[in-house]
């Protein structure tokens, strides 16, 4: 995202808060700014693997985290990768459209999501219109959660900010049945990367041996205080300020 709001700039800052190092592998590149997108491309599967297996190949690295895949193709490279590294914990955020509802990918990713990406899932991180898309036979957030489960994903973490309300409901589903509800006040703006920021301070917390209900519960705060410190760098959505532990001191 050449904005710095959102994908590998916003997993990068995330990541890095909670003091972890991030190896960003580059699955697609866009042309948007802070009040849409413009145009996008998915990056060659032969070298989004390439990429993931010479960090996994050198480095010991203690989580994965995926975001933005663009289309089937790179959807089944990241599995395929996936299953030399079964022990890892793996989170997804199952971006296919912007904050606006602009497609982020070519075709529909959702069957490729439930049938290669969740089954592998140790947490996955949904708004409430994604999980409705992931799981279009279930008509209410706990289905949904129940659905989403049932294909073998550990942990559910719906997130409630496109909902109505003065707080915002984030439910994290785990066993068969709700665990917690994480409640925030909702903020005055819209923001350009609050998926991507959540989902890699999941993982980090996941990579430093927190359970999830401790790194989602860290990991909503961290988000919830990125985006009240953003500010409107462009012309539309505000930017995160995943710098504000550093700010604060």
């Amino acid at each position: 995202d050449p904005t710095g709001g959102a994908g590998i700039a916003a997993d990068i800052e995330a990541i890095g808060a909670f003091a972890c190092h991030p190896a960003p592998v580059v699955t697609a590149v866009t042309a948007q700014d802070t009040r849409g997108l413009r145009q996008f491309t998915s990056v060659d599967p032969e070298l989004l693997v390439a990429q993931a297996r010479a960090v996994l190949e050198d480095m010991p690295v203690a989580a994965l985290k995926t975001g933005m895949l663009g289309n089937e193709v790179n959807v089944a490279a990241v599995a395929t990768i996936l299953g030399d590294y079964p022990e890892l914990p793996l989170v997804v955020d199952p971006v296919t459209r912007t904050g606006g509802g602009e497609a982020l990918s070519e075709g529909n990713l959702e069957d490729a999501y439930r049938a290669l990406l969740l089954p592998r899932a140790t947490l996955v991180t949904p708004n409430t219109l994604e999980a409705a898309r992931l799981a279009p036979e279930a008509d209410t957030p706990d289905a949904q959660a129940q659905e989403l489960m049932s294909l073998g994903c550990e942990f559910v973490l719906i997130t409630g900010g496109h909902e109505s309300g003065d707080r915002i409901d984030n439910r994290l589903f785990g066993n068969h049945r709700l665990l917690q509800t994480f409640s925030q006040a909702r903020l005055p703006h819209d923001y350009h990367g609050s998926g991507c920021t959540l989902a890699s301070a999941c993982a980090a917390g996941l990579a430093q041996g927190a359970d999830p209900v401790t790194a989602v519960g860290a990991a909503l705060d961290f988000t919830w205080h990125s985006l009240r410190s953003g500010a409107a760098l462009g012309m539309g959505q505000y930017i995160p300020n995943r710098r504000w532990t550093l700010d604060d001191n």
